[in-house]
C-alpha cells in the first residue's frame, strides 16, 4: 500500500476516533429537543391531545394525554442532558410504537410505508440510544467516568479501565 494512503488511512482513524462523540450527542440533541418541545405543547394543549386520543380509541385517554406529555417532555429533557438514556428511550419506545399502531397503522400498506414514517425513525433512534447508550458528550458518561475513579479509589492499584 502506498505510504500516502497509508497516512491517509491513520490521519481518518485520528480523526473518526477524536470525533465519536460527536454523532450521538448530535442525535441526542435533535431527538430530544423535539420531544421535549412536543411534549411542553401536549402539556398545555392537554384538551386537545385528549380528544386525538378518544378519535383514536385508545382507553383512558385523558390519563394517557398526560401520560405520553409527560413522558415526552421530561424524556426529552433527559435525552437532551444524556441521563439516564438507556432506561429513558424504552418509555419513548412505547410511545412510539403505540403511535405507530394507533395513528399509522391504517395507512402502512407495507414494510417501505412503515419505514417512512417520522414514528419509526424515531423509534429506531430511541432503540439504537438505548442499547448504544448516550455517548461520551452525556451525563451517562461522567457518572461512569467518575465512578469509574471511585473503584480505583476503592481498590488500590487498580486502574479505571481494570473493572
Amino acid at each position: 500500500m502506498p505510504t500516502s494512503l497509508q497516512r491517509f488511512l491513520a490521519f481518518s482513524d485520528r480523526a473518526r476516533a477524536r470525533l465519536a462523540w460527536l454523532g450521538p450527542l448530535a442525535v441526542r440533541l435533535a431527538v430530544g429537543w423535539t420531544f421535549m418541545l412536543t411534549g411542553w405543547g401536549k402539556l398545555h394543549n392537554l384538551e386537545m391531545v385528549t380528544q386525538f386520543f378518544a378519535s383514536l380509541h385508545i382507553p383512558a385517554p385523558g390519563f394517557h394525554a398526560h401520560l405520553v406529555a409527560s413522558i415526552e417532555f421530561a424524556g426529552g429533557i433527559l435525552i437532551l442532558a444524556g441521563l439516564g438514556t438507556r432506561w429513558v428511550a424504552l418509555p419513548l419506545i412505547g410511545v412510539m410504537t403505540v403511535a405507530i399502531y394507533t395513528a399509522k397503522l391504517p395507512e402502512l400498506h407495507g414494510l417501505g410505508d412503515l419505514f417512512g414514517t417520522e414514528e419509526f425513525v424515531y423509534l429506531a433512534v430511541f432503540a439504537w440510544l438505548a442499547l448504544a447508550g448516550a455517548g461520551a458528550a452525556s451525563l451517562d458518561a461522567l457518572i461512569e467516568r467518575v465512578r469509574g475513579r471511585a473503584a480505583t479509589v476503592a481498590r488500590p492499584g487498580a486502574t479505571a479501565t481494570s473493572h
